[in-house]
């Protein structure tokens, strides 16, 4: 294995750049290869990070030089180039929702096991200070039995937004749940626990897109807890919340903040004299939704390849949000509950 793992970047887009900088800060990673279908992105982007510019990303995995293919295409787009890059041979690191379907979820982890590659799908929202504390007192037990979990996203998209060729379409990406909410989604269901069944509704009530721009659910999860989602893109004229909270019967906390990187409410019994401090030490917003944490995506990817390890963030973890979100279209299609007790989450 090299000293230095050497990565391509399929897709330059808005997303790409967190995936380039945060390989071309470690000394033991370098970024060589970038493709994109629009010729001139993929040579600014390629000329900025000083890589090897294609329009056709199957030049990236002919090449041998390349070990670790960073996936950043629209969703639609990521099962077909994931699955071609590990029968390439390279192991990969694809951005959120790991896929649109189940049937192309279960692609990929089959094709990682048959092909021995690493799998590793860009949740990295967990890897947030203020998520990682969560988890932790979650785990220890000082919350007690964890009774109701919410997830909050109230953002805001203009209609721009869903005006080019993919954005809120069905075949490329899903709409406010699968899109924007996926990681509050996902951190719901990591902190609380499998879900039994899930009730929801869904509309388009503010956009001209094939998808949802409004979604809520209700969760009953298999440990009898209860929970909510909300998720949108209509709150004009700006993003106002992105939130997730557990509430148990010793404690209540809430990570909000731009990026689930703000410690809002951390109420523990026996611990209550310390919130103000806890508050207090909290990070400052990054800039955007994307927050900081990319570099450590980057960083467990090149320990998993060395340590020859599962990947934090693996397919089989990344395959659970993407489950309960179809369970939620599912349910605002047939007007009834959806029951996730027979594998649908987990995939057994």
């Amino acid at each position: 294995m090299p000293d230095r793992l050497r990565f391509g970047l399929i897709g330059c887009g808005r997303v790409a750049p967190r995936h380039a900088e945060s390989v071309q800060q470690r000394p033991d990673a370098t970024l060589v290869a970038v493709a994109d279908v629009r010729a001139s992105r993929a040579a600014r982007f390629a000329q900025e990070y000083q890589a090897t510019p294609y329009t056709d990303y199957r030049r990236i995995l002919e090449r041998p030089d390349v070990d670790v293919v960073n996936i950043c295409t629209p969703s639609g787009l990521h099962a077909e180039m994931a699955i071609a890059a590990m029968q390439a041979g390279k192991d990969v690191i694809v951005e959120k929702p790991m896929a649109l379907s189940l049937a192309d979820a279960d692609a990929m982890i089959r094709v990682s096991e048959q092909t021995g590659r690493k799998l590793c799908v860009v949740l990295q929202n967990r890897y947030n200070p203020p998520m990682q504390d969560l988890r932790r007192v979650v785990d220890s037990g000082r919350l007690g039995r964890l009774l109701l979990g919410s997830a909050t996203v109230r953002w805001y998209r203009p209609q721009e937004y869903y005006e080019d060729d993919w954005h809120g379409t069905w075949a490329m990406d899903g709409g406010a749940l699968m899109n924007q909410s996926i990681h509050h989604i996902d951190a719901l269901q990591w902190l609380m626990g499998p879900p039994a069944s899930v009730f929801a509704y869904t509309a388009t009530l503010a956009h001209r897109m094939e998808a949802e721009d409004t979604g809520v659910a209700v969760v009953r999860f298999r440990s009898g807890a209860l929970g909510t989602i909300e998720g949108s893109t209509i709150t004009y004229p700006e993003n106002l919340e992105g939130s997730v909270a557990v509430f148990g019967e010793r404690g209540s906390i809430k990570v909000g903040g731009v990026a689930l990187n703000r410690k809002t409410i951390w109420k523990i019994e026996g611990e209550l004299h310390h919130e103000k401090e806890v508050l207090m030490r909290d990070q400052l917003d990054p800039a955007s939704v994307y927050g900081t944490s990319h570099s450590a995506v980057i960083a467990d990817m090149i320990a998993a390849i060395r340590q020859d390890r599962p990947p934090q963030t693996n397919g089989y973890e990344a395959r659970r949000s993407v489950a309960l979100v179809l369970a939620i279209y599912e349910s605002a299609r047939t007007g009834r509950p959806v029951d996730m007790t027979d594998g649908i989450w987990n995939g057994t």
